[in-house]
């Protein structure tokens, strides 16, 4: 029997189910629906590997032992033959394979571990407006350092909060590409800031107040205002605009609000909603926003939506302040290390921050409730003009 060509063009026309080799590893499969189809299997680096070629009689005899002569002889050189297929189908299609493509395919694969799947646009935002519009249409797997750098440097000093998220969110996209088998240079934005130097700019914290500070100013937000209750329980809480500007009556119970675990920032990993203890101002600080509620929203705007951050902090710039309303975080922070004896973690806790080690984290299994629920306590004594003494908490080390 012949080793190759073993198959005939009148065989093929009407062979029973099953499967008939050809030679040389390539083969017709009869499928009992009826159809057929040519595979060619071949041995790569010591491991079978089966590629499809085609369905019969879409291709025929001749053009299927065409098609497996040139891919045996791709395996014979130790290269895999279905990733070669597929390189060249990529490299026929580039514009599939551009920057911009590959960002959107990376964010959909991440989304789900942003805030809200990402749908604010934070996490693509630096790419959308500095690198995109410039480098979008390049095939990823052309990119280079060179380019990065030409891109970036108009912002690397003036905007490096920004640039360096642009370059952070690259390496994951180019990462992204790599994953998917495409040959990119993982090095790339490493090199482009190694060429963009260090940056001039230097880094600016929030502008806070002084914890002994805030008694007067709290004192100042005497009006039954949307904007000087946000504020209020903004001080006394000490969460992020965000989530108190977004509170939904449903999530308060009593003297607890429990947070979503969407709506927090800064917990990656972490699934749990986050539980805030409401101090008696702050229930009352609630119970008065409550005749302002709209569509479940404590602190809803005009058109159905939420009370602005911006609203909050012109309330403050209107004052002569520098301070913003997400300083009143670090007023909390100092106040908690400097006039109190509260243990570290139990400090960080009060404003959510997440401590330790995965493993550390899955054993603890505390949010130190009722410790900040004294601290919370103390912490609106002193901003309404209680003596704010040093706080004792035994026992919850």
């Amino acid at each position: 029997m012949r080793a190759t060509n073993r198959l005939t063009a009148g065989f093929l026309k009407s062979p029973p189910v099953g499967q008939y080799c050809d030679g040389a590893g390539l083969w017709f499969i009869k499928r009992k629906d009826g159809g057929a189809q040519w595979v060619l299997r071949v041995t790569v680096h010591g491991r079978r590997r089966e590629m499809g070629l085609g369905g019969f009689p879409a291709l025929g005899l001749a053009e299927a032992r065409k098609q497996a002569a040139r891919w045996r002889a791709v395996a014979a050189e130790n290269r895999d033959p279905i990733k070669e297929r597929e390189a060249e189908r990529r490299a026929a299609r580039r514009e599939d394979i551009s920057l911009a493509v590959i960002t959107t395919d990376a964010f959909e694969a991440r989304k789900a571990e942003l805030k809200g799947d990402g749908a604010a646009g934070r996490w693509l935002s630096p790419l959308n407006i500095h690198v995109l519009p410039k480098l979008g249409k390049v095939p990823v797997t052309d990119l280079d350092q060179r380019d990065i750098r030409d891109t970036l440097a108009p912002i690397w000093h003036t905007k490096a909060d920004t640039a360096r998220k642009a370059l952070n969110r690259l390496s994951i996209v180019l990462k992204h590409a790599a994953a998917l088998g495409l040959n990119v240079d993982l090095q790339a934005t490493e090199k482009a800031k190694a060429l963009l130097g260090k940056s001039r700019h230097v880094p600016k914290n929030i502008p806070a107040m002084d914890w002994r500070e805030v008694p007067d100013f709290y004192a100042s937000l005497n009006d039954p205002t949307l904007t000087h209750l946000a504020l209020r329980l903004l001080i006394l809480t000490g969460v992020r605009s965000g989530p108190l500007r977004h509170l939904r009556l449903e999530q308060i119970d009593g003297d607890i609000w429990t947070i979503p675990a969407e709506a927090m920032k800064g917990r990656k990993g972490a699934t749990a909603a986050f539980r805030v203890p409401l101090s008696r101002e702050a229930r009352a600080v609630v119970e008065g926003a409550k005749p302002f509620a709209r569509n479940g929203y404590l602190f809803p705007n005009t058109r159905g939506g939420v009370i602005s951050d911006m609203t909050l902090s012109r309330h403050m710039a209107r004052q002569g302040m520098e301070a913003r309303p997400h300083g009143f975080r670090t007023s909390l922070r100092t106040w908690l290390a400097e006039a109190t004896d509260a243990p570290h973690e139990v400090a960080e806790a009060m404003l959510a921050h997440v401590t330790d080690g995965s493993v550390v984290r899955a054993y603890r299994r505390t949010d130190y409730l009722e410790p900040r629920a004294k601290l919370a306590e103390r912490w609106a004594d002193l901003v309404t003009g209680g003596a704010g003494q040093k706080v004792k908490l035994a026992g919850t080390v």
